[in-house]
């Protein structure tokens, strides 16, 4: 199957003896394992992908066999894997680690790798391989560099990006390529809030921050300045900007400001209040608060409450 200018150019399906594949099947690359039970793998056409500055090559998920193994002194794309369920053992340019559900590693030229899954509780894994220009970029800056290991707590919500990934590569059609490339950026910026632990242990500095996060979005209105925010959470002013800066990108600061007017323009969009009296609810000055809302929502509360009434 050949699929000119619409993104896909194969479809790969192994299902179990007992069931009939829905679509037509074709020879995988070469460099798709066969020893797996089950799999679904779509490539995307070389001519379209190639164009963009970052690209999916293919995604696939896998039910590994018992006699599943990998070992590859390199890789000629960028990858990232997934495991959903089971276990297996994973070494990545000579260091042995343990993988399990939530573990999330990333290989690429140059980098060795050596999987195996556990006979006794099958690997159930996903992967995603990609190319362009600025791809190795955007793996580095979300802490994704070819040969990392991380494990999420929150494992379901980067299943539910590749299985969203998944669906759309199996998509034909002129925007195959690019629904895909936007979904793998998604999917890569949600390993930013999975609850990562690095292969070296639990991530403190990330339980820290996932404790100031709840208690700010649960208390918000209770504090008018970080200073008393830092104070309730038993923590220093310095390091708690640090945790901020690492994990969300912006000062607790900034952080707290875009919780309050987002909470104020709900009040305002429900009506029957005074912009003064929302104002006065967060403990802001008016004047002040009419420059956040602003720098938050790009207008004024007043412009805000006349859209709202349009």
């Amino acid at each position: 199957m050949f699929l000119p200018n619409l993104g896909m150019t194969g479809i790969d399906f192994i299902v179990p003896e007992n069931d009939s594949p829905q679509v037509s099947v074709e020879p995988s690359p070469g460099f798709m394992s066969k020893q797996v039970l089950q799999a679904r793998r779509f490539f995307l056409e070389a001519g379209v992908r190639d164009q963009a500055p970052v690209a999916v090559v293919c995604v696939g998920w896998e039910k590994c066999a018992r006699d599943y193994l990998i070992d590859r002194t390199t890789f000629p794309f960028l990858s990232l894997e997934f495991v959903a369920a089971g276990k297996g053992q994973l070494e990545l340019n000579g260091t042995v680690h343990e993988l399990k559900a939530g573990s999330l590693f990333t290989y690429g030229p140059g980098v060795h790798y050596k999987m195996r899954t556990d006979p006794t509780d099958l690997l159930d894994k996903y992967f995603v391989d990609i190319v362009g220009p600025q791809a190795l970029n955007l793996m580095q800056e979300l802490d994704l560099a070819p040969g990392r290991l991380h494990h999420y707590q929150r494992g379901l919500d980067l299943k539910d990006a590749f299985e969203t990934l998944l669906r759309l590569a199996g998509q034909v059609g002129i925007y195959t390529t690019r629904s895909c490339a936007l979904q793998l950026e998604l999917l890569m910026l949600a390993t930013r809030y999975g609850g990562s632990e690095t292969t070296a242990g639990p991530n403190r500095a990330f339980s820290s921050f996932e404790r100031c996060r709840r208690q700010m979005e649960d208390h918000f209105l209770e504090y008018s300045t970080v200073e008393d925010f830092a104070q309730a959470c038993h923590i220093n002013l310095s390091y708690l900007c640090r945790l901020y800066r690492k994990f969300s990108g912006v000062s607790p600061y900034q952080y707290l400001m875009q919780i309050k007017m987002k909470w104020a323009a709900n009040r305002l969009h429900a009506g029957g209040v005074l912009v003064r009296e929302v104002a006065d609810e967060l403990g802001i000055d008016p004047f002040q608060f009419s420059r956040s809302f602003k720098r938050v929502h790009g207008v004024s509360p007043a412009a805000f409450i006349k859209i709202r009434g349009n």
